[in-house]
């Protein structure tokens, strides 16, 4: 929380915005017996007793590594549809990879006509579990929520990113209605799980590739930065803190997102991004999060160079605070689970102020 706050901590903060199934089986086994944690498959294929088996090692690898900070995400219902599909509590159809990554292939909202009298689902309880299992067993540590906001919410319900972009030019009213809509449904989450003890909140939804943002910085500021804004300002006066993440080049989105409020940019992919010009620029008014490359360094390297990564990346971000070490997204199933362990322990090797 210093470094979010762009102070200087005792030392680099090691944190990640998520690992999957096979992630955390993977490297939850470098420190318990395997026969405790259940096969890989997707979550929701899972029993009730393989999901707390997959959290009990989850718990277990982020105290092993002492990580400063762990993530929860938002759990809405999912339903399989068939071997390729499954479903979610907002009634988005997702097509599932071979590694179990959805992606938005129909929504239930068509049109301006099908947004009038859409009743969204509210978030419950039981979306929250994880966020209660990790609050619980990290009593001294940060701990964040992860959900999608105003444009990936909306992309997901019109069924596809590419519809939305075209709703900017062809049917904005409907695009305010639904940004409207699912921030609403936003600022609920947000107060559910301040009370339920959340730290700060990761924004998902991807607002860039690597050439630049899949949207113009004018179309950013009509139709999303009033309601980052919004949620944003409602995470603060809660006492929290919010962290926008984004794949690809954000440079030119960066100021208007530290103009909504936020507080930290994650992952400053290093494809298309650099660390040390992004730290220059603008670590005065945000900090920074993440570049250690997990495309190819994490899947591909050993933990010799994952270990020159890190010290290098920590060289050029560090200096004066504001920056908190993971990977360049997320530690997926191609990340090695010996160069995961190489990463953190060369933070603590490298990252003391």
């Amino acid at each position: 929380m210093t470094a979010l706050n762009r102070g200087i901590p005792d030392r680099v903060p090691v944190w990640e915005l998520a690992f999957n199934e096979s992630s955390i089986i993977g490297i939850a086994k470098h420190f318990m017996d395997a026969d405790k944690l259940p096969a890989v498959k997707p979550v929701m294929d899972m029993s009730d007793e393989e999901r707390l088996r997959m959290l009990f090692g989850l718990v277990t690898l982020l105290k092993e590594l002492d990580n400063d900070g762990v993530t929860a995400m938002w759990l809405p219902p999912r339903t399989r549809v068939d071997e390729q599909h499954m479903r979610d509590g907002l009634g988005v159809t997702y097509h599932l990879s071979e590694v179990g990554e959805p992606m938005a292939v129909d929504g239930p909202i068509h049109g301006p006509d099908d947004l009038k009298g859409f009743k969204l689902r509210r978030p419950e309880p039981g979306d929250f579990v994880m966020l209660d299992v990790l609050r619980g067993a990290f009593p001294d540590k940060a701990v964040g929520f992860h959900m999608a906001a105003t444009f990936k919410y909306s992309w997901s319900l019109r069924g596809a990113m590419e519809r939305l972009l075209m709703d900017y030019i062809l049917e904005p009213a409907m695009v305010h209605g639904l940004a409207r809509m699912v921030t609403d449904m936003c600022l609920e989450t947000v107060e559910m799980a301040m009370h339920k003890g959340a730290d700060f909140f990761v924004l998902d939804g991807d607002l860039a590739y690597n050439p630049g943002p899949l949207m113009s910085p004018a179309h950013y500021r009509e139709f999303i930065m009033p309601y980052h804004t919004e949620i944003i300002s409602r995470v603060h006066e809660l006492g929290g803190k919010v962290i926008k993440h984004s794949d690809g080049n954000l440079n030119p989105l960066i100021p208007s997102l530290i103009e909504a409020g936020i507080d930290g940019v994650h992952p400053i992919q290093p494809q298309c991004m650099d660390i040390g010009e992004t730290k220059k620029k603008f670590g005065d008014r945000v900090a920074v999060l993440g570049n250690i490359d997990c495309a190819f360094l994490l899947v591909f390297e050993g933990p010799a160079e994952v270990r020159e990564s890190v010290r290098r990346t920590i060289a050029a971000a560090a200096p004066g605070g504001g920056y908190i070490l993971s990977s360049s997204n997320s530690i997926h199933p191609g990340v090695k689970p010996e160069n995961y362990i190489a990463m953190v322990k060369a933070a603590r090797e490298f990252g003391k102020y």
